[in-house]
């Protein structure tokens, strides 16, 4: 086995009911060959306390505090002390399966940098999982095990925060956490999208994601929705977005018109559509409503979707399926 060095990133904060669950995991890796660097994030229960105890006992855990506020800075300590030749991240409040760290390092030995190790997820709760986690976990694990977590990036984050390594140059070279981006995570994944790093098909839960009414993702003002579209138009405009080809925009709810502002804002021309007779020829921020079917007078159209009915959603794929256009290059789903 190489004797690589792995340096996990944990920041966290108030989580003293799940932390020592956490240390654990880490502590009981097959992999021995690790460094967990714990940021505390000014928290006000006895995480830091715990952590500290297990420190004494443990020396590849280091303890540190954020000297900034919030999780982007806790990330940035925690790599200016990361000495590993892989780098990988952590939620305080998550279970490492036995063999996580192993099976990421030998498939990034197998396929060198460029290369993203990924791992399928488990939800688990005291109450049990919610349907709409259920369906998320399903979703996001059959796009690992082939390996195409990007082909539906602009759904939802298709890397989990707590499941991927890779070496730390190409971190770097991703910009690492550099990005006052939030959410976090997903404003990194599309930085390895951008990078064009591989993500590595992975058939085996390597963790337990815990979910809990008071969770940072549930309750924090950075993981609401519209954080999340500010980043997919950003980086839609960046990376996938054509300017010689009509933008169109099918759909006109809360998500369709928070995207309409977004590119008005940036000032991106583009057609606004739906199927909804009630509300075709509106006029919303100056723009008129037109039926999609304006879709077919138009040249090589790039549409986002905002849709979020699966069963519409269903039809809609049908309907560029139809007319041969393709998915992350024709239209792209923004729900």
């Amino acid at each position: 086995m190489s004797l690589v060095t792995v340096s996990i990133l944990v920041p966290f904060k108030n989580t003293e009911a799940f932390i020592a669950a956490c240390i654990n995991s880490i502590i009981d890796q097959t992999y021995p060959h690790w460094e967990a660097i714990f940021v505390n994030d000014h928290s006000g229960d006895e995480s830091l306390k715990i952590v500290e105890g297990f420190a004494q006992t443990e020396p590849r855990l280091k303890v540190l505090n954020n000297e900034g506020f919030g999780i982007i800075e806790a990330l940035r300590a925690a790599f200016k002390h990361a000495q590993g030749t892989f780098i990988t991240r952590m939620d305080s409040d998550d279970i490492m399966v036995p063999h996580r760290l192993e099976f990421m390092v030998n498939s990034l030995i197998k396929h060198g940098k460029g290369h993203l190790a990924v791992g399928k997820v488990k939800y688990f709760r005291t109450d049990g999982v919610s349907d709409g986690y259920s369906r998320y976990e399903k979703w996001i694990n059959d796009l690992t095990e082939t390996g195409n977590n990007y082909s539906e990036i602009y759904k939802e984050c298709v890397i989990p925060s707590p499941c991927w390594m890779l070496h730390r140059e190409d971190l770097i070279a991703c910009e690492g956490f550099n990005p006052n981006r939030y959410p976090e995570d997903y404003d990194l994944t599309f930085r390895f999208y951008r990078a064009a790093y591989k993500c590595i098909p992975c058939n085996e839960v390597l963790l337990h994601w815990r979910d809990y009414a008071t969770r940072t993702s549930r309750t924090h003002e950075h993981y609401a929705i519209n954080y999340f579209l500010d980043i997919k138009v950003h980086y839609f405009l960046e990376l996938d977005y054509d300017h010689r080809r009509p933008l169109t925009v099918w759909g006109a709810g809360n998500k369709g018109k928070t995207v309409a502002k977004l590119l008005i804002e940036n000032k991106i021309p583009f057609y606004w559509i739906c199927d909804n007779d009630k509300k075709i020829g509106k006029d919303i921020y100056g723009k008129e409503l037109l039926n999609f079917d304006v879709l077919s007078s138009l040249n090589q159209p790039q549409t986002i979707v905002t849709v979020a009915n699966e069963n519409e959603q269903k039809d809609i794929t049908n309907y560029f399926k139809e007319r041969q256009m393709l998915p992350m290059k024709d239209y792209f789903f923004f729900c």
